[in-house]
């Protein structure tokens, strides 16, 4: 696979992993120093993504349905980043309504032994209206 086939393959095995409440997959496919920069919040490292994420045992999960349109790859060495739109609908559990967030992403992209690994995320989703 090429290198802009294995970054589309790992943001699509986030998108099912994430809409199955696969947590464990998705951690798998960050670097240990991983930062996200989301509007609103400080920035977020993996273990702050990873308490957000999980749901106690026996407790409801969160529906998540998602849509990436990855508008440019581009591939430096072991490095490289995406420019996406992107589309979220969450559904809290006991929830009837979604909350749905769209807008655009860049996203770092590092080559660790062999692999592409998120590496940091810039996200500037807003409620779709």
């Amino acid at each position: 696979m090429s290198d802009e086939e294995q970054i589309r393959s790992l943001v699509e095995t986030w998108r099912v992993a994430t809409q199955a409440g696969d947590i464990d997959t998705v951690l798998g496919l960050m670097t240990d120093d991983v930062v996200f920069l989301v509007y609103g919040r400080p920035p977020m490292n993996k273990a702050e993504f990873a308490a957000l994420s999980r749901v106690p045992p026996g407790s409801p999960r969160p529906k998540f349905e998602g849509r990436s349109e990855i508008q440019e790859i581009y591939v430096s060495g072991d490095l490289a980043y995406t420019w996406s739109k992107l589309t979220v609908s969450v559904t809290p559990a006991g929830a009837e309504q979604p909350t749905e967030r769209a807008g655009h992403t860049l996203t770092i992209f590092r080559r660790i032994g062999g692999r592409w690994l998120l590496a940091r995320d810039a996200n500037l989703l807003a409620p779709a209206r």
